[in-house]
């Protein structure tokens, strides 16, 4: 990667915008805020595109809206530039909290809190580091640090042909689990998810009844002691039915629908704990040692996550394929460069 970006004249850089809630992508240019003391200027290296950044761009979010135009982009790796707490010519992964008044990472460059900002391993493939932050971190810190996972226990992933679901079926088998089944639609997305090391999937049929799906659910994983679930609705209703006494369940999407039915006969005579999780509001440093986690994993090979790469103009193309569920993590690379 060419890490010296430069920006025009008037300071300005190419970037993608989003000119009004539910409107298309488009590539442009924005002005950068000066930097102050505090942070960081970095060169956008690799900047994954995240579905959080398809929902908070429809308007649609329960915790953000905008409706001026802005520069999306979650989080990304990047050179840094200029900065009185990194090192220039530094690679780092950096969280950005896109708004208005603070372009996010899809873009040349990018300007973040030092807070923000995390020094990555050396060596560690860019592309690979910054598509597991987000997603990595979605399935490692429900599993591990609120549900925990032990040693033995079955865990079930509902979600699990997508980046995060892909993720979390290593994830549990990293950690010892007993056994692992993932639950989809996508029947050669399912076909990966054994691959990665389920030890069993369940294909989610269209117009099928909670108790059915209840009893193949059964049938394929028996009493499950943690749920990653990241559809909600009515497949949420059925991993209730098989939870084990004591089950930790985790939401983290809701893919199938907004709500779902809870009995509290269930939850009370099983003693189940119900919990969500949502990254945005945790801080960087709270993510610290998941991250840390998660990169050793991907750079030794004992995470797998496949990837797509766009230039930063192919953003609106990477834009409808994340849309319609990749089963991949889509990356845009600015610059298209990072010899």
């Amino acid at each position: 990667m060419n890490a010296a970006v430069e920006a025009s004249a008037d300071g300005s850089v190419r970037a993608i915008l989003i000119d009004a809630p539910a409107a298309e992508p488009r590539l442009g240019t924005t002005v950068l805020p000066r930097r102050t003391d505090g942070t960081t200027l970095l060169a956008v290296a690799a900047a994954p595109l995240n579905p959080l950044d398809l929902l908070i761009a429809s308007g649609s979010f329960h915790s953000v809206r905008h409706e001026a135009p802005y520069v999306p982009g979650s989080e990304c790796v990047g050179v840094v530039l200029e900065s009185d707490a990194y090192e220039p010519g530094s690679w780092v992964y950096a969280e950005c909290h896109a708004a208005p008044a603070t372009p996010g990472a899809f873009a040349d460059r990018v300007l973040v809190a030092d807070a923000d900002v995390l020094p990555l391993p050396h060596g560690i493939d860019p592309v690979l580091a910054a598509a597991v932050g987000n997603a990595g971190t979605a399935a490692y810190l429900p599993l591990v640090q609120i549900a925990g996972v032990r040693r033995g226990e079955t865990v079930l992933v509902l979600g699990a042909t997508g980046a995060v679901g892909q993720l979390a079926v290593q994830i549990a088998r990293q950690v010892r689990a007993g056994r692992v089944v993932g639950v989809g639609r996508d029947h050669a997305a399912l076909q990966r998810v054994l691959d990665l090391g389920a030890d069993a999937v369940v294909a989610l049929r269209p117009e099928e009844s909670r108790d059915e799906l209840a009893a193949r659910l059964h049938d394929a994983a028996g009493p499950v002691d943690v749920v990653l679930d990241g559809i909600y609705g009515m497949p949420l209703e059925a991993a209730l039915q098989v939870c084990a006494p004591r089950a930790r369940l985790v939401n983290i999407g809701n893919l199938a629908g907004p709500t779902a039915q809870v009995p509290a006969g269930s939850m009370r005579g099983k003693q189940l704990v119900l919990s969500g999780f949502a990254g945005l509001h945790m801080s960087l440093r709270d993510k610290y040692q998941a991250l840390t986690w998660l990169w050793a994993e991907i750079s030794r090979g004992g995470l797998q996550l496949a990837t797509r790469v766009f230039s930063l103009d192919e953003l609106p193309a990477a834009w409808r394929e994340q849309s319609g569920s990749p089963h991949a993590k889509c990356v845009v690379v600015p610059d298209g460069d990072l010899a």
